[in-house]
């Protein structure tokens, strides 16, 4: 058959489209490569909105080797539109697409897709309560959605009436602690062996991040929210939670001109860091905040953030301007630089396997 050079554009979006239509797992059996990423960092992202063009990327930091477009270039398949987080639970990693409603599962090993969660509207974090329970929380559905991870099916749902939209979750005991980001002020506790919200905590306006301490102290950071024609004010802050009385017990005033984002912790859980115009460090029985970050910004973007579990080595990237490949800044836990290195458009969150 003879094809004309002008409709070769044209055929190759009817491919696409056609395998777009055709079912992910089918798909991938005949496009599956084999790695292997057993020790290191995935980097998770997110692309731009609406263009479906995130990824995922695989840093080993012994040997300084990096793989980008991992999810595609093992498994033929666009990983979607906004990648939002991934969390391994059993050696599968659960990659979390923000605006395509799905969470795609990978062997964390080697990357080969082996199932996918659907039926969400806006998921952000999954968080395992154990082998056969995770909770989804969503920024626009109003709920938290319960799903087996091991068949991968949604088995219920935890409505949270006030709060349209719920975050990052933390568990102490046998209560899950989840921040309520969008336009909120609130943590809401629930009970996961009745799958029941139990209470709510006021925060600061916006919690984000959560993160439990050596000492089973619930720490989150709110961003103070956004002011919308020059009225009103922000007022971001760090604060401590007592997960027993359920309340906010210390509080930490940030400064207002930056935007503190990426809330994480140590390997031993003695010390926090976060974004704000700069990388701050608080060790968790510090009175105070010291009056100088402890990474500065310099020309740099920041705009994620993450701490090794087992190493505390620290990874932040830059985002440079949300077009081009983005740039992660590998350090020792100390501050001093190891490496750096190019990954996809806009790095937003770390999973370390």
């Amino acid at each position: 058959m003879i094809i004309n050079r002008l409709n070769i554009p044209l055929l190759a979006f009817t491919l696409l489209a056609f395998a777009g239509c055709m079912k992910d797992d089918l798909w991938v059996k005949s496009h599956q490569s084999t790695n292997r990423m057993t020790h290191g960092v995935f980097i998770i992202n997110e692309g731009n909105f609406m263009y479906g063009n995130s990824s995922l990327s695989f840093y080993d930091p012994e040997t300084h080797t990096l793989q980008n477009d991992i999810f595609f270039n093992i498994n033929g398949l666009p990983l979607g539109d906004v990648a939002q987080s991934m969390t391994i639970h059993n050696n599968q990693g659960f990659i979390v697409i923000n605006n395509s409603g799905k969470i795609y599962v990978i062997n964390s090993s080697d990357g080969k897709y082996t199932g996918k969660i659907t039926g969400l509207t806006s998921p952000r974090y999954i968080h395992f309560v154990n082998n056969e329970k995770a909770y989804i929380s969503d920024l626009y559905a109003g709920k938290i959605t319960i799903v087996n991870p091991v068949t991968l099916q949604i088995t219920g749902v935890i409505l949270t009436p006030g709060h349209a939209s719920t975050e990052q979750m933390v568990q102490w005991n046998d209560l899950l602690f989840v921040s309520c980001w969008s336009f909120d002020n609130k943590i809401i506790v629930i009970d996961t062996r009745t799958d029941q919200v139990i209470n709510e905590i006021t925060t600061g306006k916006q919690p984000g991040g959560v993160v439990l301490d050596k000492f089973n102290k619930i720490w989150t950071l709110c961003d103070g929210g956004w002011v919308r024609n020059g009225t009103g004010t922000r007022v971001p802050m760090l604060q401590r939670i007592d997960p027993v009385l359920q309340l906010v017990e210390k509080s930490f005033k940030l400064t207002s001109d930056g935007a503190p984002s990426r809330l994480a912790i140590n390997g031993s859980g003695d010390s926090i860091m976060f974004i704000n115009n700069g990388i701050w460090k608080l060790g968790v029985t510090q009175s105070s905040l010291d009056d100088h970050p402890f990474l500065n910004t310099g020309s740099h973007l920041y705009y994620s953030l993450g701490i090794d579990p087992h190493t505390s080595e620290i990874y932040i990237s830059d985002a440079i301007d949300y077009q081009q490949q983005g740039i992660i800044y590998h350090y020792s836990s100390l501050g001093a630089k190891i490496d750096s290195f190019k990954t996809g458009i806009i790095p937003g969150s770390f999973c370390f396997n």
